[in-house]
């Protein structure tokens, strides 16, 4: 019987021994906590980077930055894009990196505007990242050749379901058939199809549109625990612009994106030879059209499938506001109930970060105190 009493303990110890620098606590119970922050050394987080000073059109795809395929335990995840930058070398290969290498990364490969920049990342670093060391996880393992991802309670990456990665996905299948993170060929095939039939072969605003609405569709069809609230509900209409304004030659910037371009980015990671990053900074232009096209309120289904119910708590674009309130009060604090010292602290200094790429529209909230 004494056996059976020290099994929890020795669970606890493995987990414990195999943490990852660079996997989230987020979600992880006080025991949990209390066993794992001493094996962490605490970073002080450095501030954000501030804006490019050139933001022109130029080669990215250069000398100092050429492609590399993927070694043995190299982290990629579901977004094409960090994915991109770290094969090419923008971001630490291996895809761990700091909260400022990632803003830097995206603003020198791609022209990101710096207030979006900074509010995709630490959005991003608050949920999945951990604040203690100051890394991120682009993602999960790297695909076929990478080792088995350690226990679910310990994967980092952009890992949590229903914000940055969420249902109703372009490339990636719902959390709910398993696999959320890889790249899923049958729905690039429809992204190609969509691309013929409404923007003749070519990605634009009109094929986003139509797309969009269609994966929400497919998802209230066959996921019966499809949920699509704020911050998802943002991210998958951000989701479906970012290849128009990212992955388009900045010599043409004519928000059409060929196929080719589009299948290099999505499944291999890789810029087009003699790539051109976009002309000016961007961020989430488009958005409203892809939205207004076929309006939908945010909602998921209850338990079944073909059950869409709205959410009338959930942010909307009528109330951008609320959707930081609602990360904050909601996702981070439901994920930190109770953080004490360094971890509190760190979450504080990430919550202001975050809320630089807020602006000053919004009034910023203190779910743990101002100090």
């Amino acid at each position: 019987m004494k056996s059976f009493s020290l099994l929890p303990a020795l669970v606890l110890a493995a987990r414990v021994i195999a943490f990852p620098s660079y996997a989230s606590l987020a979600g992880l119970s006080e025991r949990e906590l209390d066993s794992v922050l001493p094996t962490l050394g605490y970073r002080e987080p450095a501030p954000p980077p501030g804006p490019l000073k050139d933001t022109s059109a130029k080669l990215v795809n250069d000398k100092a930055h050429p492609w590399k395929p993927l070694r043995r335990g190299d982290i990629r995840g579901p977004c094409p894009g960090l994915n991109t930058l770290a094969s090419h070398g923008y971001l630490p290969r291996n895809g761990v990196a700091t909260p400022v290498q990632i803003i830097n990364a995206i603003q020198e490969g791609f022209n990101m505007e710096n207030s979006i920049a900074i509010f995709v990342t630490y959005g991003a670093h608050l949920v999945d990242g951990n604040v203690i060391t100051d890394l991120l996880s682009i993602g999960r393992k790297t695909p076929l050749t990478g080792p088995d991802p350690p226990p679910p309670a310990i994967v980092g990456g952009l890992n949590t379901h229903a914000v940055f990665e969420g249902d109703a996905s372009m490339t990636r299948g719902d959390d709910f058939f398993g696999n959320n993170h890889d790249f899923n060929a049958t729905l690039f095939d429809q992204f190609v199809d969509f691309s013929n039939r409404f923007g003749g072969g070519k990605y634009n605003l009109t094929v986003a549109a139509e797309l969009r609405f269609q994966r929400i569709q497919d998802s209230i069809a066959t996921n019966p625990q499809f949920s699509f609230v704020s911050p998802r509900f943002f991210t998958a209409y951000a989701e479906s612009v970012f290849p128009i304004n990212f992955f388009v030659d900045g010599r043409r910037n004519d928000g059409q994106l060929d196929m080719d371009a589009a299948r290099s980015f999505f499944q291999f990671h890789r810029m087009p030879d003699d790539f051109f990053r976009p002309n000016g900074a961007k961020s989430a232009q488009g958005i409203e059209r892809v939205f207004l096209a076929h309006p939908m309120l945010p909602g998921g289904n209850v338990g079944q499938i073909n059950s869409y119910t709205p959410d009338p708590t959930s942010a909307d674009f009528t109330n951008p506001c609320l959707l930081y309130e609602n990360f904050v009060n909601q996702t981070i604090k439901g994920l930190y109930p109770n953080p004490k010292g360094k971890l509190r602290k760190a979450l504080n200094t990430n919550l202001d970060f975050f809320y630089q790429g807020i602006g000053s529209g919004c009034a910023q909230v203190f779910p743990y105190g101002r100090d």
